[in-house]
């Protein structure tokens, strides 16, 4: 029995079905997929996002001779931290490189900037090198923070503390006080730089990313500096010597512990920051060292200086005393009473490493123990 042909019609008919059956079919599947895309979504988000979202970073920018002494000391700081929370950049003198040689710690493999330039004490060369450190430290958009040390400089707590610590407040710390009485300033700087807007504070500052930003493009406080602070450099031996008979022509402005706090009351911002310093220092202010002499430099802690004691001494600061301003600034975190300094110098590389190894400074994650030759 022979079928019947279908006909022209039918067929088309038949097409349109399977094709209009497969579009809802698609259509279907679609949608199916993105109602289950948007309830993942809502679900998953709170726990699998925030693994990519990039955490704002501190930028831990060292002031350096040469090599860093104390780079085993921040390695075990920095160790076990992931460094979407911090970088590392320093500044040398020119052509020094941290490789395999000058340094034992990875942390510092190559993190020495291209470009720096030749420090002289007490003058405004100190502050150039800051900003050119400030500079390459704001090409990373995730550096939030950026907190200037020494080589000599110690951490007191570990890395967790005082990243929570730093980043509690939207202000930056800068150690700012009224100068009253050593006639650093010089009044050719006026009208530009008035004796009110002039302040002192220690150099070891924590920025913000905006004041960093407006620091690296400041072109009216900085160039004052270097037109009115203009004094011979001094070598760091420099109380072991006579001072010189006569320095009427010579005006030491000392920039680096004036230009951040003076910039800042210069563009009215010490409604932005905690006025003070989280690196502590000891002034040697005995009086055998000579009228003259005095305060120049900070003590110095060698290997017989340090104990427990004398960090926990430290830690157990509270409150600093401004002696021009009769003002007392009592140390808070998050609200709370908390202790004044997360660093603390100066610290020779005995000193430092025999408090690494006696686990007082609070930095280790494990009892590893580290060598050190005098």
């Amino acid at each position: 029995m022979k079928r019947k042909p279908i006909s022209p019609k039918l067929l088309i008919r038949h097409k349109w079905k399977t094709k209009i059956f497969a579009l809802l079919l698609v259509g279907f599947c679609f949608s199916t997929f993105l109602l289950m895309e948007a309830q993942y979504s809502r679900i998953g988000a709170s726990s699998i996002f925030p693994l990519f979202v990039q955490k704002p970073k501190i930028a831990f920018l060292f002031l350096a001779r040469n090599r860093l002494p104390l780079d085993l000391v921040w390695d075990e700081f920095f160790q076990g931290e992931n460094e979407n929370r911090f970088s590392i950049y320093v500044h040398s003198r020119p052509g020094f490189l941290l490789n395999r040689l000058t340094t034992r710690s990875i942390h510092f493999l190559n993190r020495q900037i291209n470009n720096s330039i030749q420090i002289y004490w007490g003058e405004a060369s100190m502050i150039q090198a800051e900003i050119i450190l400030l500079q390459h430290a704001l090409m990373d958009p995730s550096n939030e923070r950026f907190a200037f040390l020494s080589d000599s400089c110690i951490p007191l707590y570990n890395f967790s503390y005082t990243y929570d610590y730093i980043m509690s407040t939207s202000t930056s710390f800068v150690d700012s006080f009224a100068d009253t009485k050593e006639g650093r300033y010089n009044p050719k700087m006026d009208p530009v730089i008035p004796v009110n807007h002039w302040r002192k504070g220690s150099q070891w500052v924590i920025l913000t990313r905006k004041h960093a930003e407006m620091i690296v493009k400041d072109d009216v406080v900085f160039p004052m500096f270097q037109q009115h602070c203009q004094r011979k450099s001094l070598p760091e031996f420099w109380r072991d010597r006579p001072v010189p008979v006569d320095n009427s022509k010579e005006h030491n402005c000392i920039p680096d512990e004036h230009y951040v706090a003076t910039f800042l009351a210069h563009k009215g911002l010490e409604g932005e920051i905690t006025r003070r310093s989280l690196t502590h220092t000891s002034w040697d202010i005995s009086s055998k060292q000579g009228r003259e002499r005095q305060g120049w430099h900070p003590v110095t802690y060698k290997l017989a200086d340090a104990t427990p004691m004398l960090v926990q001494s430290i830690k157990d600061i509270d409150n600093i005393y401004y002696e021009t301003e009769y003002r007392r600034e009592w140390c808070t975190s998050k609200g709370k009473p908390s202790p004044c300094f997360l660093f603390a110098r100066k610290f020779t590389r005995p000193a430092a490493m025999r408090l690494l190894n006696m686990s007082a400074l609070g930095v280790s994650k494990d009892t590893r123990s580290y060598t050190f030759v005098r």
